[in-house]
């Protein structure tokens, strides 16, 4: 691998998937061959804080733009070249392909060899727009790669490319460490801690934001309740739609049957997943195909830790599930179709069993992050 500049905007401690992906990712390459220009994570004391206690932390160098949020702007597209040209790197990785894919020209004039954009959901929503579509076929003409997670967002993005362009996408998904997210990973603690011991538990670990479907799920509730009196949806995670959620289960009636941890450090999440008998989030596609599912590595990681999923079907969701095998998917925004397939589960352990183990076994032969960041380090 040549020594490497990754340049972008998502980068903990600001929390996300695409965050997460880029971290792990970069753990797994060689620090003594990676640079990383980022953004700042949030202004003030706290998030200033929190993000120097983080980058001190890393095996890495990370440099950060005083920006919270990175564009190709003139003044980044230069601190983007001296970071290049003052560590001597020769291949770049830009994290999130638009818009700082745009600065591909400039780095390759200043001697980047290899560059390599990453592509994500938006991307895909970019391509349905003639403005950033353009500017998509711009970023594809000055890469040498551009990476997709699964085929839908590759033939989505692919139509806004030159044919040449899209000829040199290669796949790049996110992985799961398979080691943190495992069964027995301490779900039974946060039963207790929840009081939901011996009660039959749906869990949906993700962002609370209207594409992700947890409004499906409460509305789901009453029909899940209706044979299976007992069950409990356990929400886990923070977001601008948990009022409404709130609200939402309160005048459906199933408050008492509808729990919210907030958002949980990232190093129980794995407990959390643990806690479920079955994993669920029925995303759905919205703003005419603008804000949609790039895959949902959260399926992957329940998959990991031996649950079956209930995937929605937005977007490149359906890459993360062996529909039938690992779990089903469902249209996304469907309560009954949601609740037939969570009932299903619910009433055959068996099922669940087996549904589980092969979700295990799918992770360890396709997706664990070491196998992934081989493939990365192939194209820098």
């Amino acid at each position: 691998m040549h020594k490497t500049l990754i340049v972008t905007n998502d980068f903990p401690p600001r929390p996300g998937g695409i965050q997460a992906f880029l971290h792990n990712m970069a753990l797994r390459l060689d620090p003594e061959r990676l640079v990383v220009y980022a953004s700042t994570w949030k202004r003030g004391r706290e998030g200033t804080e929190a993000t120097a206690r983080f980058d001190a932390e890393q095996p890495f160098r990370v440099v950060r733009d005083r920006t919270t949020m990175l564009l190709p702007t003139p003044r980044v597209t230069a601190r983007a070249v001296g970071l290049l040209r003052e560590h001597g790197c020769a291949s770049v990785w830009f994290g999130a392909a638009a818009p700082l894919g745009l600065m591909a020209p400039a780095l390759r004039k200043a001697g980047a060899r290899r560059i390599v954009a990453t592509t994500h959901g938006h991307e895909a929503g970019w391509a349905q727009l003639p403005g950033s579509r353009q500017l998509l076929r711009r970023i594809g003409e000055g890469t040498d790669t551009i990476t997709y997670l699964g085929e839908y967002t590759r033939s989505r993005i692919a139509a806004a490319l030159t044919p040449e362009a899209a000829g040199r996408m290669v796949q790049l998904a996110p992985g799961v460490d398979e080691k943190t997210f495992h069964p027995g990973s301490g779900g039974d603690a946060i039963r207790e801690r929840l009081g939901l011991a011996g009660r039959p538990v749906v869990v949906c670990v993700s962002r609370l934001v209207p594409r992700k479907g947890q409004d499906t799920l409460i509305r789901a509730m009453p029909a899940i309740l209706a044979q299976v009196p007992d069950a409990v949806l356990l929400i886990v995670g923070g977001g601008p739609y948990e009022q409404e959620l709130l609200r939402l289960a309160a005048r459906t009636g199933v408050a008492g049957s509808v729990r919210f941890t907030g958002a949980v450090p990232w190093e129980e999440l794995p407990a959390h997943y643990g806690a479920g008998d079955v994993f669920a989030m029925p995303c759905r596609t919205r703003r005419g195909g603008l804000d949609v599912e790039g895959l949902g590595i959260v399926y992957l990681e329940a998959s990991a830790t031996g649950l079956p999923v209930v995937a929605g079907d937005s977007g490149g969701a359906p890459d993360a599930v062996l529909d039938g095998e690992t779990g089903w998917v469902v249209r996304g925004g469907s309560p009954s179709d949601c609740a037939d397939r969570i009932v299903t589960l619910l009433k055959d352990p068996e099922l669940r069993r087996r549904m589980g183990e092969r979700g295990r076994a799918w992770v360890e032969e396709r997706w664990r992050w070491d196998l992934l960041a081989t493939q990365l380090q192939a194209l820098l």
